[in-house]
């Protein structure tokens, strides 16, 4: 057992790789919380999508290099949010509207920016479903970084993101700045979604956002005990995603989507207080 642990931390490229899941693991945890509260799911996958020509832009310039695809994919994504917020309120339309206006455009504008490329085949393919084991040194402390700043604005920012998220209307009524805070969290999730793009990749991004999160909603009802669940749920699939990958010879990102996934399964089924094979019969 212990080798079988240890084998595959041989390598340098799967300790950080470890180091890299564990850490999106968590933070998308945390994040994730609030995306299930709030219902911010189509959000974040819109947010994801929206990277595409950033990404693609980035490809150009640096060619191929991870820093700018990293710093082009955040900017695209924050420029995105941004735009979310600013269409939904100046054209005055609801904001699952202005989503799908934003995501369609600018995920065509990315197609379009791939597809004269021909060079490009290749890597979108890890775009789209991660490759976290050509996580260098570089990547590492970027992805560290980011995920600290994410866990350091959601710990200050507790007490307003709890009210606003099981009651806005107070929010509002204490004089809460909302709408700043709402933007901190299309940031935050902007962050979040760049983070974890070369880990589990823009197709399986919202897994990680949404899956954890309703695992604990599952198992506990108070929201600081659903964030470290969600967090601890998270970093686990990870941690077992990756070792699967290894041994099982499967890419990496979708191993740890599917364990996140048998996760809520189990949780579905056995949660002690609303799994669906231990809820009380009601009496015929």
């Amino acid at each position: 057992m212990l080798e079988f642990l240890t084998e595959p931390m041989a390598h340098p490229f799967m300790v950080r790789a470890l180091v890299a899941v564990l850490l999106v693991g968590a933070v998308c945890g945390l994040l994730g919380t609030y995306v299930v509260l709030r219902g911010l799911a189509f959000l974040g996958d819109a947010l994801a999508h929206a990277i595409l020509p950033g990404v693609a832009v980035g490809y150009l310039v640096g060619g191929g290099a991870r820093g700018p695809l990293f710093w082009w994919g955040l900017g695209t994504a924050v420029l995105a949010s941004l735009g979310i917020g600013a269409v939904s309120r100046g054209a005055r339309l609801k904001e699952d509207t202005a989503i799908g206006i934003i995501f369609a455009g600018m995920f065509a504008l990315g197609i379009a920016l791939v597809s004269t490329m021909r060079s490009y085949a290749v890597d979108l393919s890890h775009l789209l479903f991660g490759n976290v084991l050509s996580v260098g040194p570089a990547d590492l402390w970027r992805v560290g970084i980011f995920s600290v700043l994410v866990v350091i604005v959601l710990v200050v920012l507790y007490k307003e993101f709890l009210i606003l998220s099981f009651d806005p209307i107070l929010a509002a009524t204490l004089r809460m700045p909302v709408t700043l805070l709402h933007h901190v969290m299309l940031l935050l999730l902007a962050v979040a979604v760049v983070v974890s793009m070369q880990t589990v990749g823009v197709a399986l991004m919202i897994a990680m956002l949404v899956t954890p999160a309703a695992t604990a909603l599952l198992l506990t009802r108070r929201l600081l005990r659903m964030m470290l669940t969600s967090s601890a749920v998270g970093a686990f699939s990870g941690v077992v995603g990756l070792y699967l990958s290894y041994y099982l010879g499967m890419a990496p990102g979708p191993a740890v989507v599917l364990v996140a996934t048998a996760l809520f399964v189990l949780a579905f089924l056995f949660s002690p207080h609303r799994g669906l094979l231990r809820r009380p019969r009601r009496p015929a």
